[in-house]
């Protein structure tokens, strides 16, 4: 049976529930709630187990606080022996604009603390991430209180409809692969 681990980054604490920062955990608890999932604290986050078509999603919530996500990261991949090429991190991204979603197999941590610390605890930049779009409207000096912010009521409306999109993504990734995963999903 093929095993995945979807990661999503976020921070724990009701604090940053609904901030731009959680989109990962908020993919996940999507995922979750449509599926009727039940997380349960585990060593390093909070996890759940997803069954699709003879897959199982290892969905994880790192509770290790975004600077700290690879080390939760590197533990249930090897836990559950899963290769790094079945590991998919879900992650909020400035540098596109909002609710657009990007699948890439490799690249920079493009400022990202979390991404910074997976990379440097798995020492690759060759793992695939999920970039859902925040965009950057904030003002100069402004951005960690626009990441640590939440949504506005604009966002908040068409934040459902992203989120299925979101996952209908994490399943194609799982059952079509990466590279028609890209070609689904990428700039949609």
């Amino acid at each position: 049976m093929k095993k995945f681990l979807i990661v999503g980054l976020g921070n724990i604490g009701e604090k940053y529930a609904n901030t731009r920062h959680n989109i990962g955990f908020k993919v996940l608890d999507h995922l979750a709630s449509e599926e009727n999932l039940t997380f349960e604290t585990q060593k390093l986050g909070d996890i759940a187990t997803y069954k699709l078509k003879g897959r199982t999603f290892i969905l994880l919530k790192p509770s290790t606080y975004m600077n700290l996500s690879g080390k939760a990261v590197q533990y249930w991949l090897t836990k559950e022996k899963i290769p790094l090429e079945n590991l998919l991190v879900i992650t909020d991204d400035l540098n596109l604009p909002f609710g657009s979603i990007r699948v890439k197999t490799k690249g920079s941590d493009g400022g990202h603390n979390g991404l910074k610390d997976i990379q440097a605890t798995l020492n690759t930049t060759k793992y695939n991430r999920f970039r859902f779009g925040i965009s950057d409207t904030f003002s100069k000096g402004k951005q960690i209180d626009y990441v640590l912010g939440e949504w506005c009521d604009e966002e908040n409306k068409i934040l459902p409809e992203r989120l299925s999109k979101s996952i209908e993504l994490v399943k194609s990734f799982g059952l079509a692969g990466v590279t028609n995963t890209m070609n689904t999903f990428n700039g949609k």
